[in-house]
């Protein structure tokens, strides 16, 4: 079924979950995506970026989605990842998206509090999800840069007031990830997290899932994270399979032949990243 990301996140969170919320940047990725749900029997989050929804087109990211739902028998919700802008908001609501999420994060704190509620207010005579984001997450993120110093932890007193104040169905928070990172990995603070979820009773977020470490990502399910983002690491390993496609095969092969090689590559790593967000030790 084609869902709304509240739905899913109340699955997660009655079984203490994590659903693994995926970054497409083509139509191609988005089947792959679905199989590999299908596969674990789980429901998914399918994400875009303004520019990726921009590229491919609002209503086509929506048909797809609402098709693979189907066809594959998976929840499936598809996402407005990291949108700023009240405009494109809109579109992906009126075109179909189920879920949105407004982020306000670099504003002062009312403004992020006004601009996520208008959000809310607007997606709920569509039914549709609302993310908001609380705090700084570091790295880079469909080409926008957040600098070490201008990173900040989320406020579990500041959470509890923008959580009551916007009306919102999950809230990314920030805790020591960073965008685009993939060739390291991050050092999460428990402390911090711990203190936002005893602070908010509301699904917790977590970006820049490929930095997280696999010994980490029990931990924070543990601890109230309900959706996890992975971005960077389909992107990378879809360039570097293509790359390596392209170089072998000659001018006159079926596109599908190089594009083929890199969708095994990103069903696989969605199929190891959902069996880790089961929280299977349980």
């Amino acid at each position: 079924m084609y869902v709304t990301l509240k739905e899913v996140l109340k699955t997660a969170n009655d079984l203490n979950m994590a659903i693994g919320a995926f970054n497409t940047h083509n139509l191609e990725m988005m089947p792959a995506i679905v199989r590999a749900a299908e596969k674990q029997k789980t429901p998914v989050i399918i994400q875009s970026t303004i520019g990726t929804a921009s590229y491919v087109g609002y209503h086509n990211m929506v048909a797809v989605a609402k098709a693979m739902s189907e066809e594959h028998g998976v929840d499936v919700v598809l996402h407005l990842d990291h949108a700023k802008d009240f405009t494109e908001i809109r579109k992906a609501i009126k075109a179909g998206y189920s879920s949105v999420m407004y982020d306000g994060s670099s504003l002062p704190f009312k403004e992020n509090i006004l601009g996520t509620k208008q959000v809310v207010e607007f997606a709920k005579d569509f039914g549709v999800s609302v993310e908001g984001e609380l705090g700084t997450v570091g790295g880079t993120e469909d080409g926008l840069v957040v600098t070490q110093d201008q990173v900040f932890y989320t406020d579990p007193k500041d959470a509890v007031t923008f959580v009551k104040e916007t009306g919102i169905d999950a809230l990314a928070v920030a805790i020591g990830t960073n965008h685009g990172q993939y060739k390291s990995k991050t050092d999460i603070s428990f402390s911090q997290l711990e203190k936002i979820k005893a602070a908010v009773n509301i699904p917790l977020v977590v970006h820049g899932g490929t930095g997280v470490k696999e010994d980490d990502v029990r931990k924070v399910i543990d601890l109230g994270i309900r959706k996890f983002n992975v971005g960077t690491e389909l992107l990378v390993n879809w360039n570097i399979s293509s790359k390596d496609s392209y170089n072998e095969h000659k001018e006159n092969v079926s596109n599908r032949e190089n594009v083929l090689p890199a969708l095994s590559k990103i069903e696989e790593i969605v199929e190891r990243k959902i069996q880790l967000f089961k929280n299977i030790n349980d």
